[in-house]
């Protein structure tokens, strides 16, 4: 087998070298064959909630470089709309001395956005890129697309935790054991 793994965050990096795989990079690889991931929430049309761990920057540049991303996740994360099971809302990476007036901007959007605080230490959760988590909270997402497109251009945003078309397949764990695959309606 010529498998090759490029991690998404340092966690992954140090599973990749405690269980003797072959560590890679996006600049050896910048095409990468396929990705497994999972979410914190996925809608009926593999729409993803995805940084509850803190590093959905580096996700969607590992995703956004795949030729496939497949998804494993259990029914609890299942959902007909995304906003419906996972109630911590939509984790936003953003940049440090911005974080006050982009929760006033998230606010007029109608979402109710919280800072990620650590959890072993005073003060915000710092992600791998050095940057801060907001999480918000929007209800239901009827639109996640558009939701997406009016927080990307907010001066700070470095990017947010919706995967909008970009899972090709999900697996999904059932209650009995059993699994659920959905595929990306083409």
């Amino acid at each position: 087998m010529n498998l090759k793994c490029i991690p998404s965050s340092f966690q992954a990096y140090q599973l990749i070298i405690e269980n003797g795989l072959e560590l890679a990079s996006l600049e050896q690889y910048p095409e990468i064959d396929l990705d497994f991931d999972g979410a914190d929430e996925l809608d009926k049309d593999l729409n993803l909630i995805k940084g509850g761990g803190g590093c959905l920057v580096q996700e969607k540049i590992i995703a956004s470089n795949s030729k496939e991303l497949i998804i494993i996740v259990d029914f609890r994360k299942n959902s007909e709309k995304l906003g419906m099971n996972w109630k911590r809302g939509v984790p936003i990476e953003v940049i440090p001395m911005a974080y006050f007036p982009i929760m006033k901007k998230l606010k007029k959007l109608g979402g109710n956005p919280v800072l990620r605080m650590a959890q072993l230490k005073s003060g915000p959760l710092i992600t791998d890129n050095g940057n801060f988590i907001i999480d918000v909270d929007f209800g239901e997402i009827e639109k996640p697309f558009e939701l997406d497109k009016k927080i990307l251009p907010i001066p700070g945003v470095v990017d947010t935790g919706l995967f909008i078309g970009m899972a090709s397949k999900a697996y999904i764990g059932t209650r009995n054991g059993e699994v659920l695959t959905l595929l990306k309606k083409k």
